[in-house]
């Protein structure tokens, strides 16, 4: 049988998840103070920390969601995202828009990646 490990878990949500050498992380925000591309860069940020805390990293990821409050947004994100995702490494992904918890969220990045 194999284990499911839940790491910085609290009542609501675990930040990571690891099930059969896959790392599923939850939902990333940057500092809602900043544009779009800060918070994609703080966003992005915090999933390069978790990937490495699960012994993964952007070189592995498998599947990403990107939600955007507004998809006017779209190409300030990709700008950052493009410069983040290693050449050759680009995962499944989807971008849509959708309301964050919070007004001042702009982006929020979801990630699963393997683990090497």
């Amino acid at each position: 049988m194999q284990t499911i490990e839940r790491q910085q878990t609290t009542p609501r949500m675990s930040q990571i998840v690891i099930h059969s050498n896959t790392v599923y992380l939850a939902g990333q925000v940057g500092d809602p103070q900043h544009d779009v591309a800060d918070q994609t860069r703080d966003a992005l940020a915090r999933v390069d920390a978790l990937l490495e805390q699960a012994g993964s990293s952007r070189k592995h990821l498998l599947q990403t969601t990107i939600w955007l409050a507004d998809m006017a947004d779209f190409t300030a994100m990709n700008a950052v995202w493009d410069a983040w995702v290693p050449a050759g490494h680009a995962p499944a992904r989807a971008c849509g828009e959708a309301k964050l918890a919070d007004p001042a969220l702009l982006v929020e990045v979801i990630v699963c990646a393997a683990i090497p």
